[in-house]
């Protein structure tokens, strides 16, 4: 079979196991990889060669710095200050846009996100505003953001690359920002003045409402008729058959949070559980324990100076995905005690052994303090609750500014030129380890093994389009269309192509498939790749109109309370300025 033929079917069959979504990113990715080397149109040596890209490592070393950057707690401080100073609701929107669209154009947009969604929400909550408001604004600024630098998002530098297969040079740092930073601002000020008027508002939900817990908790008393005295806490399970949650026991006035299994209960101990009215009816038959069923606040009653009730959103990437709490054991292997979870603003108590987890799943449950970063990290989940900046006398303030002015020598080595941005980036992320500002273990976690495995899976793919000849017989499909419409129209065109590919399947994906057409179809146009590359760059990042286009959209989903269909009705109009304004722009800076 001839090599571009099959090279179309496996793009086919990749881009419609992205869309469809049950098998996850980076595995289509490397299926097609494999597949396109048993059918020896890439040689197996080549195969992973993708891998040592240097969008790749750059993307890795980005992930390592902003993973330092927000340990460092410098962002940080600098987004409660901007924040505090909101009035009105169209200032908040303009505020929490603005420093996400400036994070996400110099860290990962997810990281970016990460830092500014638990504020976003604090900023709704004590202003009594839906988080709706907020959430989608500040999720389309973290795409904005990324269209400023090279480093801003993956798209950039994968475009960035395919620059330099005429002989070129790479683009530079700073070249992608008169255009990124136009639109950024074009964005941010559409959404002040009109955009934000179009964002359904969702009822306002904090942390009772969201979840309304205190009606399934109930407090029960260990009596001297009880069965339970002198047995732990495992015995309701393995003598009584009973499934039980104990989240709390007050003891003589003392609290413990979250007991163990092997909790030994004593006569007068007070157990906060959670049980729906059947079973709280048999617990008490069957044990003689005394119902006491005052009201309690949540907040107080299960967490402790030790233990906190913190909610969490899932990430897309997050190994819970797909598992249920039972499969995972939560409880024993994390030391979290899932309370309950709420899945697109319907919340579930019953049953959450057997609940399936979803992308953008809000979880509440308890975790010991000690390990509330290492327990985020390890499963792949966002806090929601605003992050408390403790300045403490004796800290390591080396360690804090360390990260950033790291971070602001590693752009100037770029920016002048003195060092490639794979090889500045680099240096940066391993100077981090070696001066101990990070650990070694800290330096893997950051990185994001699934967009690592995606982009080098992906990239071969994209080379096979353009040496099987395949981004050429597109291209000159396109270039037909080339002889009826003016040049300008083709940009437009090339636009329009890659913003639907980027709705559908990621921005990566669309960007490795789309460059190597748009530089295809600038060599048979007989003019400069530049306006059409930066085009597929520009466009790569448009993912304004459903929640699967980009991470950032499938995290605010959950917490705002959107519908599948409401990202349309503000990233419609944000799509359309993009082209009328982005179009000519491209054009003007970096003529055909």
């Amino acid at each position: 079979m001839n090599a571009q033929i099959i090279v179309f079917i496996v793009i086919f069959a990749t881009l419609y196991l992205f869309i469809d979504g049950r098998v996850r990113y980076e595995f289509v990715s490397l299926s097609g990889l494999i597949v396109l080397v048993i059918a020896r149109v890439i040689d197996p040596q080549d195969a992973f060669l993708g891998f040592s890209h240097p969008a790749v490592i750059t993307v890795a070393s980005v992930l390592v710095i902003s993973s330092a950057l927000v340990k460092s707690g410098v962002v940080e401080l600098l987004v409660v200050f901007l924040n505090q100073r909101s009035k009105k609701t169209t200032t908040k929107i303009m505020s929490l846009m603005v420093v996400t669209s400036i994070l996400s154009a110099f860290m990962n947009n997810v990281g970016a996100l990460a830092l500014i969604m638990p504020i976003a929400i604090k900023v709704a909550k004590d202003n009594k505003l839906s988080p709706s408001i907020l959430l989608m604004p500040v999720s389309f600024a973290s795409l904005l953001g990324g269209m400023i630098t090279e480093i801003g998002t993956p798209p950039n530098l994968i475009v960035s690359s395919y620059r330099t297969i005429g002989g070129g040079e790479s683009f530079r740092f700073f070249d992608f920002a008169p255009v990124g930073i136009t639109l950024t601002l074009v964005g941010i000020l559409f959404t002040i003045l009109i955009g934000w008027k179009l964002i359904p508002r969702r009822k306002s939900q904090d942390e009772k409402s969201l979840f309304n817990i205190e009606s399934y908790l109930s407090e029960v008393v260990v009596t001297e008729s009880s069965k339970m005295i002198g047995r732990n806490l495992m015995d309701f399970s393995r003598v009584y058959k009973l499934e039980l949650n104990v989240l709390s026991i007050v003891r003589e006035g003392r609290r413990i949070v979250a007991p163990n299994a092997y909790e030994t209960l004593m006569l007068g101990d007070v157990l906060i559980i959670r049980a729906i009215t059947s079973e709280l009816s048999d617990l008490v038959k069957r044990t003689g324990l005394s119902l006491k069923g005052a009201k309690m606040d949540p907040s107080s009653s299960l967490s402790s100076k030790e233990m906190a009730l913190v909610e969490v959103v899932l990430r897309e990437d997050s190994f819970l995905i797909g598992r249920t709490a039972l499969q995972l054991k939560l409880r024993n292997r994390f030391n979290v005690n899932l309370i309950a979870i709420s899945r697109k603003g319907v919340s579930s108590i019953e049953r959450l052994k057997s609940f399936r987890f979803k992308s953008g799943d809000i979880l509440l449950m308890q975790v010991p303090v000690s390990i509330l970063q290492d327990t985020y990290s390890k499963l792949g989940c966002l806090p929601l609750a605003e992050r408390k900046i403790e300045i403490e006398g004796n800290k390591d303030k080396k360690k804090e500014v360390l990260p950033l002015l790291i971070f602001i020598i590693s752009i100037a080595i770029t920016t002048v030129g003195l060092l490639p941005v794979q090889i500045a980036f680099s240096l940066a992320a391993i100077s981090l380890v070696l001066l101990k500002v990070i650990t070694p273990r800290e330096f893997y976690e950051a990185i994001e093994w699934p967009t690592i495995l995606m982009l080098g899976a992906l990239l071969p793919l994209g080379s096979a389009l353009q040496s099987s000849g395949g981004s050429k017989t597109i291209a000159n499909i396109l270039s037909r269309v080339s002889i009826v419409l003016p040049p300008y129209m083709m940009v437009v065109l090339v636009m329009c192509i890659t913003i639907i590919l980027t709705n559908l399947i990621s921005n990566s994906a669309s960007a490795v498939l789309m460059a190597p057409i748009a530089f295809s179809l600038a060599k048979f146009m007989g003019v400069s790749p530049d306006a059409l590359l930066m085009s597929v760059s520009v466009a790569s990042s448009s993912a304004f109109l459903t929640p699967i286009a980009h991470q950032s959209n499938m995290l605010v989903m959950g917490p705002g309370g959107y519908k599948f269909t409401d990202y349309w009705k503000l990233g419609l109009p944000l799509t359309i300025l993009v082209l009328v304004i982005g179009t000519p722009l491209i054009l003007y800076l970096w003529p055909l």
